[in-house]
């Protein structure tokens, strides 16, 4: 009897041990999760507090275009489009992205990329896609354009550093002024 209820005890333990063991597993999961949707909520804040609206009167704006290289012959890009005016209109029209470099040393671009895409900005649009460029090919400026019937309303210009693809060397703004 002592044996049995010794037996008993310890059949008892290692049930407890196995099933502490399944649920601190389960919380490892868990905590890794969370921490990747944390990294992933700091990088979109990071991305937003950097394109917070200037004083600007322009009615649409690009802000925060960025390109990185995700795999080779592949690029991200990643672009916010901001009406700086309080109770602006609903800005219908279309984003072209084009990309110049050289591709075995002679000029290359690949433009509009990908085909012009129409947007719709109430107060703010977040567009982002992947574009495929050869792989040989030295991606040395971006431009995001946004046309309203044929009119550019906003440019921006990324200029890719070549040995950091994450930091853009600058970025020019060409804003042409609304015309009410």
């Amino acid at each position: 009897t002592d044996l049995g209820r010794a037996q008993s005890v310890s059949n008892t333990s290692e049930s407890l041990l196995t099933a502490e063991k399944a649920a601190q597993e389960q919380l490892l999961l868990q905590i890794r999760q969370l921490e990747s949707d944390n990294q992933a909520l700091r990088s979109d804040l990071g991305f937003f507090e950097r394109l917070i609206p200037g004083g600007g009167s322009d009615a649409l704006s690009i802000r925060g275009l960025q390109v990185e290289r995700v795999a080779e012959g592949q690029l991200k890009w990643q672009v916010l489009l901001i009406q700086a005016l309080k109770n602006a209109p609903d800005f219908k029209g279309t984003l072209e992205l084009s990309f110049v470099g050289t591709l075995d040393g002679k000029p290359w671009s690949l433009s509009p990329v990908p085909a012009a895409q129409t947007v719709l900005v109430k107060s703010y649009l977040r567009q982002e896609g992947v574009v495929d460029v050869p792989a040989q090919a030295v991606v040395k400026t971006v431009t995001a354009k946004i046309l309203q019937g044929g009119v550019v309303k906003s440019v921006q210009t990324l200029k890719l550093c070549p040995v950091v693809w994450r930091t853009p060397c600058s970025a020019t703004r060409n804003n042409p002024p609304s015309r009410a």
